[in-house]
Formats: structure tokens, C-alpha cells, sequence
């Protein structure tokens, strides 16, 4: 099936605040486990495109690094829903949800600049995100002194969480840095998440993953718990995703298997 790029946000307004009103899941907040790890494919999953198809070198950032334009000038960016989880996931629950990421593209250097390009606003634990963008929608962001330049996997540390503290000063990050031990490269899935084992000693059972190949649902032969998505992450996939885990924790601690 051939995807195409999904239709670009309305003309000078960020992403993020198309996004519900919503603070973020709602999973997030309902004091009921969550997993130790969320994992993200990228490629329609956290933004509707191909990296290695759709893009063509150099990128630009654009309206206070919301988006960015490549040299044919076409528009990318997250899904809409996109900023408000990840901001979720490390200020509105009561201890931060550790992301990573799990991805095959071809095109790993390019798809690390476009994450180190794009800027997410954070969120204070009692203020909604739609209510921050309203007041200032991007406004506060600068470009990264290196966010012009392509990266390499070399380059990555393998600590590249961003800080989860909620006194934190700062109004947004780089959305690379919301990632742990992020794993960007052609292969079976099943090699990514090895290594992100590996690197956080979080069992397979403690991980969630969200990916719109089913091909990739072979990583559940290890215990990892697949859901998903057709037309890329909403908030409303990840609470189903996290409703799937736990449904599975339950039947794995009443003795049922997976």
C-alpha cells in the first residue's frame, strides 16, 4: 500500500496547537501502571512521512522550529498530536515515562536532524498545553546552534533523555532529547529493541510499543507489547496501546501468559 504525505497543518499555526484540548493521555494521570518504556517508530507513526523518501537534504527550520522545509520547500512535522504526549509523558505523570525509539528508515543521519531540528514546548504539571500555545505558540523557541547541521549515530549519547524535573526553566526542548538510547537503522525490530534492553535493563514485558507495519509485530515474540496504528499516534491511540499492556499485565500476573 503506498502512503502519501498527510495534508500540512493550517498556515501559521504550530502543530501543537491543532491538538485537542486535552493536557495529554489520559492514561497518563489515572494512577493505573504504566510501562517502564514507551517506544515509537517514526515513519507514519510519530510524523506522516517517509524520511528516507519524502525528504530531500538540506532542512531548514521554519516558524520557531515547528516544522522544517526541505530544499524543494515542502513542509515536515510531527502529527498534530505529537508535542502534547511527549510533553505528557515526562511532566504530567507522577514519575516520567522513559521514551525510546525503534526505527528501520534507510536514512537514520536525516531523520536524527529533523529530531534535533524540531522543537517541543513543554508542559508544568497544571497547565495544558493548548493554554501554553494560546498564550505564546512556539514563540519562546530558538534554533539549535547545530540544528543546521547533519548529525551521525556516532554522535549520539546514550543518555539523551531530556531533564524531567518540573522546576525546569526551560520552555522546550530539541524533541531528539525526549528519547533514550534512541535505535534508528535498516534491520529487524527485534535487533532495535535488543539493544535498548540491553542499554536500560527494562524487561521486554515492560516495554510498549507503537508502529503502523505489522510486519514489526514479530518484536511481541520477545514480550514486548505491540500496538497498532493506522494513521499515525494520537492520544487516543496511546491510551488504547497502554490499555492493551495492561490488559496483558494482568493476565501475565493471573498466571495466563501473553
Amino acid at each position: 500500500m503506498t502512503k502519501k504525505l498527510a495534508d500540512p497543518p493550517k498556515p501559521g499555526i504550530p502543530p501543537a496547537v491543532l491538538e485537542s484540548q486535552s493536557i495529554g493521555p489520559s492514561t497518563f494521570t489515572d494512577g493505573l501502571p504504566l510501562p517502564k518504556i514507551i517506544v515509537f517508530d517514526l515513519d507514519y507513526t510519530l510524523w506522516p512521512f517517509w524520511v528516507d523518501t519524502h525528504l530531500t537534504p538540506p532542512l531548514k527550520a521554519k516558524e520557531s522550529n515547528s516544522k522544517a522545509v526541505d530544499r524543494w520547500g515542502e513542509s515536515f512535522t510531527f502529527y498534530p498530536s505529537i508535542p502534547s504526549i511527549l510533553a505528557a509523558a515526562v511532566t504530567q505523570t507522577s514519575s516520567p515515562i522513559t521514551l525510546s525509539l525503534a526505527s528501520r528508515t534507510s536514512a537514520p543521519d536525516l531523520a536524527i536532524s529533523l529530531l534535533k531540528m524540531l522543537q517541543i514546548p513543554l508542559l508544568s504539571s497544571s497547565s495544558s498545553l493548548a493554554t501554553s500555545s494560546r498564550k505564546s505558540p512556539f514563540g519562546s523557541l530558538t534554533p539549535s546552534p547545530s540544528s543546521t547541521s547533519l548529525p551521525t549515530l556516532s554522535t549520539l549519547s546514550s543518555s539523551t533523555a531530556i531533564p524531567t524535573t518540573s522546576s525546569s526553566k526551560q520552555s522546550s526542548k530539541r524533541a531528539l532529547d525526549f528519547f533514550s538510547h534512541p535505535q534508528i537503522y535498516p534491520g529487524d525490530k527485534k535487533a532495535h529493541f535488543a539493544k535498548i534492553k540491553k542499554a536500560t535493563g527494562v524487561a521486554y514485558e515492560d516495554m510498549l510499543f507503537f508502529d503502523d507495519e505489522v510486519r514489526n509485530r514479530n518484536v511481541e515474540a520477545l514480550g514486548v507489547c505491540m500496538w497498532l496504528v493506522r494513521d499515525g499516534v494520537s492520544t487516543e491511540e496511546v491510551d488504547r496501546g497502554v490499555g492493551e499492556w495492561r490488559k496483558r499485565r494482568r493476565r501475565g500476573n493471573e498466571g495466563g501468559g501473553p
